[in-house]
């Protein structure tokens, strides 16, 4: 909300100086360009390649312990079999030596069945490895990206903090000045374009945001400053060349 009533002169200075106060920051932040971005992704992007290299290496580990465990059965089996083995130079009927025959024959296809699951595991033990080197170079390299971007972006920072710390306290204290009807126009306008130019001057008889041509009368009522004009082609705010230096030209007249 504006402090005090003020002149459409005086409205059009400060809006101008709005307008150059934030365009300083458009262009720190163009400085800065897509870095804060990239910085986050690459960020976004270390998490998830650690993330998924911890779920490789418990993966590994698992069919590690897999692998284990079958290697176990296969010597189970193999001690069984010396055990029946033994027994059956004792059997004294067939039904004994039948009995042992097929638990000898069982612990075998248990041993064949383990060396057939250690192939497949190692085979998929492989493939996770080989995944796992992978995303573990990929996650170096956007490591080291990281670091250099961060860098870049902390030298820019460095620059440019203090400027544009000083710079947004002085379009917060513009702001304040202007009506909150004018001010949401302002905005509306600046987030239209690329290059955030919601207050204009006239120059070479020519809108200094769209280039369109200005009429005659309508430049002669813009420099009268009687009341606020746009542009009506691209609907920005146009002002005279000398709008910074109302106040001087103020009081020359008295």
């Amino acid at each position: 909300m504006a402090t005090k009533e003020m002149t459409v002169a005086e409205t059009l200075k400060i809006l101008y100086q709005l307008q150059l106060v934030d365009s300083s920051i458009d262009e720190i932040q163009i400085l800065k360009g897509e870095l804060p971005m990239e910085v986050s992704d690459l960020e976004d992007e270390v998490v998830g390649l650690e993330t998924r290299i911890g779920r490789l290496n418990d993966g590994i580990s698992e069919l590690d312990n897999t692998i284990s465990g079958h290697k176990a059965n296969i010597k189970e089996a193999e001690a069984l079999s010396l055990k029946y083995e033994k027994q059956m130079d004792n059997v004294k009927n067939n039904r004994e030596y039948d009995a042992l025959s097929k638990e000898l024959e069982l612990q075998k296809l248990e041993g064949q069945l383990s060396q057939k699951k250690i192939k497949e595991t190692e085979a998929l033990l492989e493939t996770k490895k080989a995944t796992l080197e992978e995303a573990t170079a990929k996650l170096d390299e956007k490591k080291a990206e990281l670091v250099t971007k961060k860098e870049e972006l902390d030298q820019i920072i460095e620059k440019t903090d203090k400027e544009e710390a000083k710079l947004t306290r002085k379009s917060t204290s513009q702001r304040k000045k202007i009506s909150d009807l004018l001010l949401k126009s302002y905005d509306r306008v600046r987030s239209r374009y690329k290059n955030g130019l919601a207050v204009v001057t006239v120059a070479r008889n020519s809108c200094g945001g769209c280039f369109n041509n200005i009429p005659p009368q309508t430049q002669l009522e813009i420099g009268r400053r009687k009341k606020i004009l746009a542009c009506e082609h691209c609907g920005r705010v146009l002002v005279d060349d000398n709008i910074l230096h109302y106040d001087k030209e103020e009081k020359a007249k008295s």
